[in-house]
């Protein structure tokens, strides 16, 4: 799914980490920020989106997303909107119905025996009353 460039913004922010002084000079991060309720995704991919289980996602329907894994603008920029392709992607999976199923009858009748077995044993163990013989 495509989204018009005018939904997504992008802000170039500074990058933490090792670099030595370039890493205090160059804003190299790239935080993307997308809000998916105003955005002009299909309504169903909306509401799958706030269902889904993602800390970059808010309960507002924003998604914010990091890049710093580059040291250099442009691959952050790439790799930020290719987790957001990501995260759409998986917001338009359905997710398969249960089938509700019953035991078999065979599995039943075992695990009744099973049972029976081992409350039979457990009555064993118990103390002998000398007075019931």
């Amino acid at each position: 799914m495509q989204i018009p460039e005018n939904e997504i913004e992008l802000k170039a922010i500074r990058s933490g980490g090792p670099g030595g002084q370039n890493v205090n000079k160059v804003a190299s991060a790239i935080q993307l920020r997308f809000d998916s309720k105003n955005s002009s995704l299909p309504d169903h991919i909306k509401e799958s989106l706030l269902k889904l289980r993602d800390q970059r996602i808010a309960t507002d329907g924003v998604i914010t997303i990091t890049a710093r894994q580059f040291r250099n603008q442009e691959a952050n920029r790439q790799a930020a909107l290719e987790r957001l392709d990501k995260i759409i992607q998986k917001a338009q999976i359905k997710p398969k119905k249960r089938k509700s199923t019953r035991p078999t009858s065979a599995s039943v009748v075992k695990r009744l025996d099973t049972k029976t077995k081992h409350s039979r044993q457990k009555q064993l163990r118990g103390k002998i009353n000398p007075s019931e013989e």
